[in-house]
């Protein structure tokens, strides 16, 4: 990966966009230190995906949080019945 002084990445950011979808992920630093990463669509759209589970995937999984899902109940506030 390059890295891109903020100052050069603004200038010539054509430049870093076609070289970002030509080599892939292009870094931007900020001071000397690593502050952004500019990474093709594609690259994106699959880390997106990859974070992102799938219903299946969670119902699946060995570790299931379904304890978790089930709300106490009686805790909720009732309304005030009115005699007709």
């Amino acid at each position: 990966m390059t890295v891109w002084p903020v100052q050069h990445a603004k200038a010539r950011f054509s430049e870093l966009l076609d070289a970002c979808q030509r080599e892939g992920p292009q870094v931007v630093s900020r001071r000397g230190t690593e502050a952004a990463v500019l990474v093709p669509i594609e690259q994106w759209h699959r880390l997106q995906a990859a974070a992102r589970p799938s219903l299946k995937q969670l119902l699946l999984a060995s570790d299931a949080r379904s304890e978790e899902l089930v709300l106490a109940r009686g805790g909720g506030r009732r309304r005030p019945v009115v005699e007709l």
